[in-house]
């Protein structure tokens, strides 16, 4: 008798095996950040002092920042650790998310792959790394300088972390460009020349970024806009490197 498939059963069972080992992989991912958080819940107020740091060495001699919500005190350091937390366990996330999907990738996807999200976990890191110690200064400093004189500088402290977090986030983001331009030359979805040609619309295209993400200010805008032109230069570099290497590999085939 000849086979006419498998039973809707059998076909249901690999998809219920794969639901069951995604949801194991998630609540490992929900665990270690937790986890994070717990350990790090106890120092709450010292890492909002250490993210607030940028600001209160500008404020003026007598000034301070304050909470005008009643919970305030109590959530803004609650909800920076849960986000450092969240930042911290990226790396055992990708991990997870890599390990569920890594058995339907090819050898040579596996081999590009790791690289790449371990790349995108450095930049982002940089990014963030980049907004506390160059842009924070200096955006402060216009900030807090600037002023009238006879208006006391006091910033509410959930104000604050919406800012910073927002600027963190927008410089992370940003310095995935790299990751982006090299994949996008990688898939064939565009060329390098294609790319080259359209320096001016990515020059505009940046500082237009720049102006969504960051403060109505030039000092802010420009910070973002100039390494996000200068990381796709680096991602045009590495598109590059890649298009005369399987140039170099087409040689060999052919002799």
């Amino acid at each position: 008798m000849s086979k006419t498939g498998d039973s809707p059963e059998e076909q249901q069972a690999p998809l219920i095996e794969h639901l069951i080992e995604l949801r194991s992989r998630l609540m490992r991912a929900v665990i270690s950040i937790l986890v994070i958080f717990l350990g790090l819940y106890p120092f709450a107020n010292e890492i909002y002092t250490f993210v607030a740091q940028p600001l209160m060495e500008l404020l003026p001699e007598g000034s301070q920042m304050i909470a005008t919500e009643v919970a305030s005190p109590f959530l803004a350091p609650f909800k920076l650790t849960l986000v450092v937390a969240v930042f911290i366990a990226i790396p055992y996330v990708l991990h997870q998310a890599w390990s569920f999907v890594a058995p339907g990738l090819y050898d040579n996807e596996k081999a590009l792959a790791v690289p790449i999200l371990a790349s995108s976990v450095a930049l982002f890191y940089t990014g963030g790394a980049f907004a506390y110690y160059v842009v924070f200064p200096l955006l402060f400093e216009f900030f807090t300088q600037t002023g009238p004189e006879d208006v006391a500088v006091m910033t509410d402290i959930n104000q604050y972390l919406n800012f910073v977090l927002k600027l963190f986030f927008a410089f992370g983001v940003a310095f995935e460009i790299p990751i982006a331009t090299f994949l996008m030359i990688l898939s064939g979805a565009t060329t390098v020349e294609s790319l080259s040609k359209k320096r001016p619309y990515i020059v505009l295209g940046c500082f237009v970024i720049g102006m969504l993400l960051t403060p109505p200010d030039i000092i802010s805008q420009s910070l973002l806009a100039i390494p996000m032109y200068l990381l796709y230069e680096v991602g045009l570099l590495f598109g590059r490197l890649v298009k005369r290497k399987r140039e170099e590999d087409e040689d060999e085939d052919d002799a």
